[in-house]
């Protein structure tokens, strides 16, 4: 099993997540925001990914902290996880509707970190939450993880949908990236390593 365990303590917040990339999406969810752990589900669900999640921070003064060392933790659990990458498919892309809103995500476990982010709204909220901070959950996702990720809105209205959308668009093109394709031989490059 591809598993990790992954903690961070600062003096903003408190994050310990362990994860089995090769799962079938079973989770245990708590956070001080209920709605990023709703997040959290989901992409747990759409993923395949086993994840557990707990996380604490200093919600009474800003979602940023929390939002944005969950991302970090989660990320570098996946990176631990995939260890030499061996056999892995390496890219993953999805396009998902949600009702009137449509994403795509695409993601390459380069190692080389990269990141796009297209057509979201910026200064709103959504239950209470700044929405760019979700830019912010998935840049720093990315950053830690090391992939190159893209992740375009084509169009939507409910904010809702647009953040519950990239979770599970995200989760679907990562669970294509991580999978093992027995046909692959050592890492899926040409200069033989990722």
């Amino acid at each position: 099993m591809r598993e990790a365990e992954v903690s961070r303590e600062t003096k903003e917040t408190n994050v310990y997540i362990s994860l089995n990339l090769d799962g079938t999406g079973s989770y245990s969810v708590k956070t001080d925001i209920p709605f990023l752990s709703h997040m959290l589900e989901l992409f747990s669900k759409h993923s395949f990914i086993d994840l557990k999640v707990v996380a604490t921070g200093d919600t009474e003064v800003d979602h940023h902290h929390l939002i944005e060392d969950v991302g970090i933790v989660l990320g570098e659990a996946i990176r631990r996880a995939l260890r030499d990458k061996k056999g892995i498919n390496r890219y993953g892309f999805f396009t998902l509707p949600m009702d009137e809103t449509l994403i795509s995500a695409a993601i390459d476990l380069s190692d080389r970190p990269y990141f796009v982010y297209n057509g979201f709204p910026e200064f709103t909220s959504l239950m209470g939450i700044e929405f760019d901070l979700f830019r912010e959950f998935w840049k720093s996702f990315a950053n830690s993880l090391r992939c190159n990720l893209h992740i375009n809105c084509h169009y939507g209205k409910n904010l809702h949908h647009m953040a519950e959308g990239t979770f599970k668009c995200v989760a679907r093109a990562l669970r294509m990236a991580v999978e093992v394709d027995p046909r692959v031989k050592g890492v899926p490059s040409t200069k033989g390593e990722l």
